[in-house]
């Protein structure tokens, strides 16, 4: 799977992108089939300020994702949640036709 990190309007720490990585790849456990998985990070306005997108591509759907959270690491795990979840409804539903 390749993954695509994305910041916007600011430059993502080693550190972060790292952490990104291992956590989306992990998604490879639930569902086989991903093509590839890009990931958005941006400062919003709010109170809690920080927002990740996540888009997986599998073949025949789009599986996405967005949170957010005070920090990008808190916000990427409710992501990573959100899409195993996603995954395992979509391999049903290849399993099914």
């Amino acid at each position: 799977m390749e993954i695509r990190i994305q910041s916007v309007k600011f430059d993502a720490d080693v550190k972060l992108t790292d952490y990104i990585n291992r956590k989306v790849a992990k998604l490879d456990r639930f569902f086989d089939g991903i093509i590839a998985a890009e990931v958005s990070l941006s400062l919003t306005s709010d109170h809690e300020n920080k927002k990740v997108a996540i888009r997986l591509e599998v073949p025949g759907y789009d599986v996405m994702a967005e949170r957010h959270a005070k920090k990008f690491e808190t916000a990427v795990v409710a992501c990573v949640d959100v899409l195993k979840t996603q995954l395992k409804k979509t391999k049903e539903k290849m399993r099914g036709q």
